[in-house]
């Protein structure tokens, strides 16, 4: 059995990150009766392990908590760890997808804006600049908030 000190230690991540994991649940310490210091075992590290293993492909805590009940209760997690990833997959080509697009737009934008002299603020103008690439946009997708609705 070793205390939370030295299981940080081993894997390689805070005592804050053992005794978070403890308080959610992703690690189950024993505690010790004479002075209540948490104990784990070598399972513990072995499963400390495993969670940050999962962390670094990309599973979040909840998805990790998740797969570990599905081996718990004696059933392979495989087609759901499986399926989570996929998801993730897409998820992310979606949002490189978004990330390219708009860095297109910024260096695009930051492009007309090389020649433009800076603007002094006025009744009709915060900044020319920013005014100038909503020129660009339709008014209706630059000005209606997501959803399309004004609050």
């Amino acid at each position: 059995m070793i205390t939370v000190n030295a299981l940080s230690k081993h894997c390689g991540v805070s005592t804050h990150t053992v005794r978070y994991y403890s308080r959610i649940g992703l690690l189950k310490p024993r505690r010790q009766p004479q002075n209540g210091y948490r104990l784990f075992a070598r399972s513990d590290v072995d499963r400390l392990s495993f969670i940050r293993r999962a962390q670094n492909i990309g599973f979040t805590l909840s998805e990790i908590f998740e797969i570990l009940s599905i081996a718990e209760s004696g059933y392979s997690p495989c087609k759901r760890v499986r399926a989570i990833l996929l998801q993730r997959i897409e998820e992310n080509r979606t949002k490189l997808n978004e990330f390219t697009a708009l860095q297109e737009r910024m260096e695009k934008t930051l492009a007309q804006w090389q020649n433009l002299p800076d603007g002094s603020p006025g009744k009709q103008s915060i900044c020319r600049l920013i005014e100038s690439a909503g020129e660009a946009l339709d008014a209706e997708d630059c000005c209606a908030p997501a959803g399309g609705h004004y609050v």
